[in-house]
């Protein structure tokens, strides 16, 4: 299959809460993004109904999950044309199940339209959902391919210019209610990043205000890291999709997103997030009333 043939870049695609599908590969993706607006990207707790801050390592976009939980990737259109994002985690593309390839089948948006991905697409009604999880029970793990759990990719393309003008438009369903947030959470969701945007420019500045490399100390205190995160295949949801056709512009993507991944004790223990601060208490005389009697022997060594 050659993807430089125009007539041959034109693909049917699904449509899932309020997109259509497509095709990528996300498996030699460039280190250079070349355009970061297209679409905006999250990575959302369902659970807990706040998208995950971002950290950065190295320049590279890092969320700690919280194993157990329900996750979605949120999509952003932000421009006024149609846009097709491919979309594949632990190196599986979420729509087919194949190992993430360049000719495969995405989520089509239309101009500024937003999206929850919710899981691994089973038919037109249905998904598994995304949940963080140890990566030996990692969908990607479990069908034979560990080698890239841990990471969710997007990649995007343009819509070529249309010449079917009276081409009919499936309707876009609305996504699903996000629980509300929280009060607890509410500060966690102010200090979230708005959307993963890969220009160099912003990569300094993020990356300087939000992340401080964690003190010698501190990794040398943070306990032994466990199994890494991986994202299984969780229970069956409810998610109408609808095909399309969509023909890009390019035969490469125009924008390409990366987020790595795992829980927050292991990025803390690598040493790319910061641990919590130690409660600032000072030590007390008297923290708990005296026991009755006298002192008793210290346990035995």
């Amino acid at each position: 299959m050659n993807p430089t043939t125009t007539s041959r870049l034109r693909r049917r695609g699904l449509l899932a809460a309020g997109a259509l599908a497509a095709l990528l590969n996300l498996g030699c993706a460039p280190a250079a993004w070349a355009d970061a607006r297209l679409v905006q990207v999250e990575v959302v707790d369902r659970d807990e109904g706040v998208p995950l801050r971002f950290w950065r390592d190295h320049g590279r976009l890092v969320v700690a999950g919280r194993p157990g939980a329900r996750y979605s990737v949120r999509l952003v259109n932000a421009t006024g044309q149609r846009v097709l994002a491919v979309v594949a985690i632990d190196g599986v593309n979420v729509v087919s199940g194949e190992t993430a390839g360049v000719n495969q089948r995405g989520y089509v948006l239309e101009p500024w339209q937003r999206t929850e991905i919710t899981g691994w697409r089973k038919n037109d009604s249905e998904v598994a959902a995304f949940e963080f999880t140890a990566l030996s029970d990692s969908y990607a793990a479990r069908t034979g391919r560990p080698r890239d759990v841990g990471v969710i990719g997007v990649a995007v393309f343009r819509e070529a210019a249309r010449v079917e003008v009276s081409e009919s438009r499936p309707l876009a369903s609305t996504p699903p209610p996000l629980p509300a947030p929280r009060a607890e959470n509410m500060a966690k969701a102010a200090t979230g990043v708005a959307a993963a945007e890969l220009d160099g420019a912003r990569d300094a500045a993020v990356d300087a205000a939000r992340r401080a490399p964690a003190p010698p100390e501190a990794r040398a205190m943070a306990s032994p890291p466990a199994e890494r995160l991986g994202t299984g295949h969780g229970a069956r949801e409810t998610s109408v999709v609808s095909v399309t056709t969509f023909e890009r512009a390019t035969s490469q993507p125009e924008q390409r997103v990366e987020i790595r991944y795992d829980s927050y004790e292991n990025l803390v223990a690598a040493g790319i997030v910061p641990p919590p601060p130690l409660a600032a208490v000072p030590p007390h005389a008297f923290p708990a009333d005296p026991p009755r009697g006298y002192v008793p022997d210290p346990p035995r060594r």
